[in-house]
């Protein structure tokens, strides 16, 4: 048994029994999908003709290693994974752990290092010729308790790693405070690495492939549903099961004590930000309703403006929990120092505001769950989400726009303050052209046809925006229900974009195809 094993095996309690379980299951290897730009931009340090260190970190649960393995498994491919922290976890104890792993891989004998420089030698010795592809997961864990592991890791590649041509070497892991500080702003590290990626969740249509893949049945309507609880995020997709409705597989997921997303908020903030967790759930909690200007958030949280709390917001934004949304000027297209803080995940949100407040009832099994809309203030929060989803599948937006991507000059939510020459002003998705064009975006949820007050709702949005002359507007409908015959016969809006356009848009990259793809680049 595995120290990770043990470790649990030996807490044995229901949420860490469920954690390990859920952990074990991502070993269970499905068809890959999706990822196909990041895929092409690993392959191309193939073509470099000397050793490429690489350095991947997004949130947990958003496929790191899975992508990383899609791309090593061409190759030779060593995979080396910290331990989770724990109070009684050692330095002596990683270096363990990781000294088995050497030994499950390669056939050398198990050595109980008292220096990471012994154990990097070993693995380059066996990494020095051809192409190989090292991963160290979850770096932070593996180096986070001693204060040396860095500087053997920068020496071993300086000394030993690069000498192999061939060879690339990827950190990855979900702290990405640690990783920005240690390894990306180091000056250990300066200069030496070839390329950064930091992993995004999936876009719709790689969505609606992986729905696809485990056999959902659901209409577009109940993949919005679903959607809108776990985002892009594919190990959350991977827990669907096809042959159940959309409501049942929400109230297993996220109702029941056994529940994959019941424990998942605890889990991922305790590992990501240890004893530091309270503060930046306390920051989090407070986007649930909708975005806040830095003002707010210091006076909500009770945190001073200065550096602590610009700091746990980079790392909450690094990590792809929030976005911070800058508006701009017009004329010259130049950011403001305007910004709002939105909560950007979907699961973050659906935690906060609806299975945290009810987990001792859940707990004890007196939770009554029926549908998604029998939840209190939920078609206001399905807003937040559905505007989530479609600003981070953005590109595939701009499809059904009459300009070119090379076109835009900003882009985002936007906001406007009121002042004594303009009114107050709020956006959901604006779009500037070089050409002084704006499309102002309205991403509107309803449960029925939208009706024509929305035509109403958009035009006095419009007629508050400062726009200087010159510029022209440009209103799109953006729904997932449908819109009535009078708001469409209207002619006011220059697109409508269903849902499912954006769920099936770019098809054509599908498995099928992205394999064909990358199998091309490989030859």
């Amino acid at each position: 048994m595995s120290i990770f094993r043990l470790h649990f095996a030996c807490l044995f309690t229901p949420e860490n029994i469920q954690l390990l379980v859920f952990e074990e299951s991502v070993m269970k290897k499905s068809p890959f999908i999706g990822r196909l730009d990041e895929l092409k931009r690993l392959k191309n340090l193939t073509r470099k003709k000397s050793a490429s260190l690489v350095v991947v970190y997004g949130r947990r649960r958003v496929g790191k290693s899975r992508l990383i393995e899609e791309f090593g498994k061409r190759y030779r491919f060593l995979r080396f994974s910290g331990l989770p922290p724990v109070k009684e976890g050692t330095e002596q104890d990683q270096r363990n752990e990781f000294s088995k792993q050497l030994a499950k891989q390669t056939g050398l004998p198990f050595l109980q290092a008292a220096d990471w420089g012994d154990l990097f030698s070993l693995i380059a010795r066996e990494a020095r010729e051809g192409r190989v592809v090292i991963l160290l997961d979850e770096i932070s864990w593996m180096g986070s308790k001693d204060p040396q592991f860095l500087g053997k890791l920068k020496n071993a590649w300086d000394i030993e790693f690069k000498s192999n041509p061939e060879l690339i070497l990827i950190l990855c892991g979900s702290v990405s405070s640690w990783i920005e500080e240690n390894i990306l702003s180091s000056t250990g590290f300066m200069g030496r690495i070839s390329l950064t990626l930091p992993l995004q969740e999936l876009k719709l249509f790689e969505c609606n492939q992986l729905f696809d893949q485990i056999g959902f049945r659901g209409t577009p309507y109940d993949k919005f549903k679903i959607l809108s609880v776990t985002g892009g995020i594919p190990r959350y997709l991977e827990e669907i099961q096809g042959d159940q409705p959309a409501e049942a597989n929400l109230n297993e997921l996220c109702f029941q004590p056994s529940g994959v997303l019941f424990n998942e908020f605890d889990h991922i903030f305790s590992d990501l930000f240890s004893n530091r967790s309270t503060t930046y759930k306390k920051i989090v909690s407070t986007l649930v309703e909708g975005g806040k200007e830095l003002n707010d958030i210091a006076k909500e949280t009770k945190l001073s403006i200065g550096g602590y709390l610009s700091s746990c917001l980079e790392d909450l934004v690094r990590l792809g929990f929030i976005r911070r949304d800058y508006s701009w000027v017009f004329k010259g297209a130049k950011k403001s120092g305007l910004s709002l803080f939105r909560l950007s995940d979907n699961y973050l949100r659906f935690y906060l505001k609806y299975i945290e407040p009810n987990r001792e009832k859940i707990g004890y099994g007196h939770f009554s769950y029926a549908a998604l809309s029998n939840l209190p203030g939920w078609d206001s929060i399905l807003g937040l989400q559905f505007e989530n989803l479609v600003i981070a599948s953005r590109s595939l937006l701009w499809k059904y726009l009459p300009f070119s991507p090379n076109d835009v000059v900003n882009d985002n939510p936007f906001f406007q303050r009121k002042t004594l020459r303009a009114k107050g002003c709020q956006i959901d998705y604006l779009i500037q052209t070089r050409y002084n064009n704006l499309f102002v975006c309205e991403i509107k949820f309803s449960k029925n046809l939208i009706k024509s007050e929305v035509i109403d709702q958009v035009k006095e949005k419009i007629a508050r925006l400062s726009i200087p002359r010159g510029f022209s507007c440009w209103p799109v409908l953006i729904h997932v229900n449908g819109v009535s015959e009078s708001t469409i016969e209207s002619g006011y809006f220059s697109q409508i974009i269903d849902f499912s356009s954006l769920l099936s848009d770019g098809a054509i990259e599908n498995t099928s195809s992205l394999n064909e793809s990358l199998d091309m680049h490989y030859t």
